[in-house]
């Protein structure tokens, strides 16, 4: 009588394949992952110069100028009242009649960043009392670098 045995459950290779696929998957989903949540970060800093945004272009409408300040646009200690956890300032500088409002992020909040991060608002005014803004990372300056534009949202990497 012959009688073969039935293989019952999986073998010790067959465990290490699946061990390793999960592995790599997981190596290629974190670093996805983690840029996920950066650019998830940024959306407080994207509010913040919505609203600069908005404020800037009503004065510019009003007073045909642009503001020297975000106070006199209306935006009173926001410079230095913003002290979030992810936004360290914002400023206003305006160049030619070309308003920039730039926000600076804490690299704390940065995986793997030392130097806090800069992306900005670039606006050109126009004839009509209107202002067309682009979004692009920041120039930096001393302390600042550019914000990597992996990390910004999608209609700021222009």
């Amino acid at each position: 009588m012959n009688m073969q045995k039935v293989q019952k459950g999986f073998t010790l290779i067959e465990l290490m394949i699946v061990i390793a696929i999960v592995g790599i998957l997981a190596a290629i989903a974190l670093p996805a992952y983690q840029d996920y949540t950066v650019r998830a970060k940024m959306s407080e800093p994207m509010a913040k110069l919505a609203e600069a945004k908005a404020t800037v272009a009503e004065y510019y409408s009003s007073e045909a100028e642009s503001p020297a300040t975000l106070a006199d646009a209306g935006l009173l200690g926001l410079e230095t009242e913003i002290g979030t956890e992810i936004i360290q300032s914002m400023t206003l500088e305006v160049n030619s009649l070309a308003p920039i409002v730039s926000i600076y992020v804490h690299a704390s909040v940065l995986p793997g960043e030392t130097a806090d991060l800069a992306f900005q608002l670039s606006g050109v005014t126009r004839a009509d009392g209107s202002i067309t803004w682009t979004c692009r990372p920041g120039a930096g300056n001393g302390a600042t670098a550019p914000m990597p534009t992996k990390w910004l949202p999608t209609n700021c990497r222009g």
